[in-house]
């Protein structure tokens, strides 16, 4: 699954001009995510909630939700090797 979590550091990312992309995010995204075989996760109320019993082993708003996330039976797939101090399952790529 790919996470609106994704999607909005992607967009936030990319108009502070942090990053460069074929185009605008939201012309391209979503489409190319479900090409490659991948379901949306759309942020849930509850994924929010569950930021208030997470350890602060990392500060990153974005990386927390997505650990939020994966806490829901999902495989957090990731390069930052401070996320596997988290209670949900870590591939690291």
């Amino acid at each position: 699954m790919a996470s609106a979590v994704s999607a909005m550091e992607i967009a936030i990312k990319q108009s502070l001009g942090k990053i460069e992309l074929p185009g605008p995010a939201e012309t391209w995204l979503e489409p190319a995510v479900r090409e490659a075989g991948f379901d949306l996760r759309p942020l849930e109320f509850a994924d929010a909630l569950r930021l208030r019993a997470l350890p602060w082993h990392h500060r990153d708003p974005f990386d927390r939700l997505l650990v939020a996330q994966a806490m829901d039976g999902l495989t957090l797939c990731t390069q930052d090797e401070q996320l596997a101090a988290y209670d949900c399952a870590v591939l690291g790529i």
